[in-house]
């Protein structure tokens, strides 16, 4: 008996589907389940489809797909409908897919068997739920409901927060987990349902470990095991670890991107699960979907670290405190995308004795363009700055530097990789220009020396609580013209007074214009003069973003946000320390007896001092600093000396400048050599020392500290 005539017998028919050439063959059994004449026949795609309910065509394709991706066989049930849409019977069906190369590629053909359900009793495998009718459509909420939840995840804590509750139709996992994978090793991203210390034996696994997760990063293939047998035979080195979690049944669904396996989703269940081809397709759905939001969470959290690393980078801390003085700042982004913009602060110490530069900028726009020049300006300011040159000569000289930038990149060409057209506009070379206020700051006088380059004027609120905007010169911004002045203005702050330096961003936005921003910010500086300065600093910028910002929009339609740079300064009410006792003393090269008269007056300045030999040195250092700039310069010499602080604990601090720029160099001299010993001698004799340049020649100077004194 052929076994076509069997399958006939028990109304079972063959058919087979080519895929590739879109062409289904039948034989007379499956040909009269489809509801057309018992004899063998031969179908397009399009009729054979139009013999079945729409619905189930479209579940065919899910479940083959998945069976040709995990190598499995496809089992479905479909209802046959006759022309006018009226279901004739229902029918299952089981194929195996047999990949085929072709020229294009591969393809596949099904060949498998058709058999009519005479009672649809449309159940699943384990007794729990139905595979079709309902099931079908609590299945497709359910998937609906989990690709929302997870695509509004945006951490990896998230994603897996989602996924621990996602509670499947019929077979819910008790136990899951995400495996990740870095280099060679197995990682685990977060597990749930599982105890606490669950995944210490799976924490550092390698990916060739005979275990199913390793197996699926390695092929890229779900792994399903329905017993706790079939996990032992098949994974006999890792079942020891795995039968005490206590489950029977387990499924290891590859996490694939972009064709890339990122990882596997383990599903632990204490029921034994059969794992029908309904229930792989939702397993594998759910996986695709989690594994595209923990790609997601992994760019955010990428673009969030970069973020928050950008700005720790750019944004300073306030570094050492200036005596007699509070300083307090605030750097505020505008949010979305990376948190970082061209608004900066920066506090920089200046080159001999205490005085500091305070700077705040405003690189034209908010993006990563903007924060990138803003980087590269306030490395220029801070070398101008340490160079020893005025507050105008820092300003005039990063003008030329950042105008400089686009004319070098114009004439260079494209600089960006997708600007082929050398006439086009391009973000890269279009010039964006910045406004700055660099201020010197005296502390013991309380002289502030300011320079503005279009920037808002300052505001100072005095010690009875009245807030002024301090009008200073200024001039354009820095980049417009390759050569400005920038004017400076002389400011002193009293004991008791508060200064503000800010952007735009603290005065504009909101809809408000420079007049009513200052009207939203000029009572919270003046009804606050009893908050430290740190809480003051969070409330200007609360006023501006916080809840009652919402009440005091300004007159103007764009609200669009700006960053927001913050800088307060306060001088301490009452002296910290005694006035330093100076003297300064110029010695012309025609007068070079006047070196002893230096000698005689630092003596008379350390009349008191504690030891008699650092005396000595100190008056051994300033003859060789002194001699030095005659014998080796053309110029005088300007010899500033200071000692401040309390008897018992001053620091003695010495400079001697000259108009020379050519800096010292250390030399080891022999024993008749006539020179090259005063730098040798400030290395032995001094507690510190150094050679600062200047805008114009350089300063070399020591310091001595009394005993007692801290350095």
């Amino acid at each position: 008996m052929r076994t076509e005539d069997v399958l006939a017998a028990i109304a079972t028919g063959l058919w087979r589907w080519d895929n590739a050439a879109g062409i289904v063959t039948l034989d007379a059994e499956a040909a009269r389940l489809l509801g057309l004449p018992a004899e063998p026949t031969v179908l397009s795609e399009a009729a054979t489809r139009a013999r079945l309910h729409p619905v189930d065509w479209n579940e065919i394709y899910a479940v083959v797909r998945l069976a040709v991706a995990e190598g499995t066989l496809a089992e479905t049930q479909v209802r046959v409908v006759d022309g006018e849409g009226r279901v004739l019977r229902t029918i299952r069906s089981r194929s195996k897919p047999l990949v085929t190369h072709r020229e294009y590629g591969e393809d596949y053909e099904l060949i498998g068997t058709l058999q009519e359900i005479v009672e649809p009793q449309a159940g699943a495998l384990t007794g729990r739920s139905p595979v079709a009718g309902d099931w079908r459509r609590s299945r497709e909420a359910f998937l609906l409901d989990a690709g929302r939840a997870l695509a509004e995840a945006r951490s990896t804590a998230e994603v897996l927060r989602v996924a621990a509750s996602l509670s499947m139709p019929g077979f819910s996992p008790d136990g899951l987990a995400v495996f990740g994978v870095d280099g060679d090793r197995l990682t685990i991203i977060g597990h749930h349902g599982n105890p606490d210390n669950a995944e210490g034996p799976f924490t550092d696994m390698s990916v060739n470990t005979d275990y199913p997760a390793a197996e699926v990063v390695r092929t890229g293939r779900a792994i399903y095991i329905p017993t706790a047998r079939e996990f032992h035979d098949r994974y006999p080195a890792t079942w020891s670890i795995v039968k005490g979690f206590g489950r029977q049944s387990w499924a290891y669904v590859p996490l694939i991107v972009a064709g890339r396996t990122m990882g596997a989703w383990m599903a632990a269940f204490k029921n034994p699960v059969t794992f029908t081809p309904d229930e792989r397709s939702v397993l594998t759905t759910v996986a695709r979907m989690l594994a595209q939001a923990l790609a997601r969470a992994e760019v955010a959290e990428s673009e969030r670290e970069l973020s928050l690393g950008l700005q720790r980078s750019m944004m300073p801390t306030l570094g050492p405190e200036i005596p007699g003085m509070t300083v307090a700042a605030r750097y505020v982004p505008t949010g979305g995308g990376l948190q970082v913009g061209g608004d900066w602060y920066d506090i920089i110490p200046l080159p001999g004795g205490t005085r500091v530069a305070l700077v705040i900028g405003d690189v034209q726009g908010h993006d990563v363009r903007a924060a990138g020049l803003m980087g590269q300006l306030r490395i220029a300011l801070r070398a101008y700055a340490a160079e020893g040159h005025r507050p105008d000569a820092v300003l005039s000289r990063a003008s030329r530097f950042l105008h400089g930038m686009y004319e070098f990149s114009t004439a260079q060409g494209p600089t960006h990789p997708d600007q082929s057209d050398p006439g086009e506009d391009s973000d890269y070379t279009v010039p964006r220009f910045a406004t700055c206020l660099y201020m010197e700051v005296d502390p013991d006088s309380g002289t502030l020396d300011i320079a503005r380059a279009g920037h808002p004027d300052p505001v100072i609120r005095t010690a009875d609580g009245t807030a002024l905007i301090r009008q200073t010169a200024g001039g354009l911004p820095l980049g417009i013209e390759a050569d400005s002045d920038y004017p400076t203005t002389r400011v002193h702050l009293e004991p008791g007074d508060t200064l503000m330096l800010c952007t735009d961003g603290l005065i504009e936005t909101g809809g408000h214009d420079m007049l009513s921003g200052w009207t939203r910010l000029r009572p919270v500086l003046e009804d606050n003069t009893d908050l430290s300065l740190e809480k003051l600093a969070d409330a200007l910028v609360a006023a501006v973003h916080g809840p009652s910002s919402h009440y005091t929009t300004g007159p103007l339609a764009d609200r669009r946000e700006d960053d927001i740079a913050l800088l307060l300064l306060s001088r301490d009410s009452a002296p910290v320390r005694r006035p330093p006792r100076r003297t300064v003393l110029t010695i012309a090269q025609a007068e070079p007896e006047q070196v002893a008269d230096a000698r005689r007056q630092l003596k008379a300045l350390l009349h008191d001092w504690a030891d008699e030999e650092q005396v000595d040195s100190a008056v051994l250092m300033i003859s060789e600093m002194t001699t030095n700039v005659l014998v080796h310069t053309d110029g005088d010499a300007v010899l500033i000396a200071e000692a401040a602080g309390e008897p018992g604990k001053r620091r003695l601090r010495v400079e001697v400048a000259d108009a020379s720029d050519e800096l010292p160099h250390k030399r080891r001299p022999g024993e008749l050599a006539s020179s090259g010993r005063g730098l040798v001698l400030m290395e032995m004799l001094a507690d510190a020392w150094g050679v600062d340049p200047r805008g114009e020649g350089k300063s070399i100077w020591f310091e001595i500290y009394e005993k007692g004194a801290a350095g």
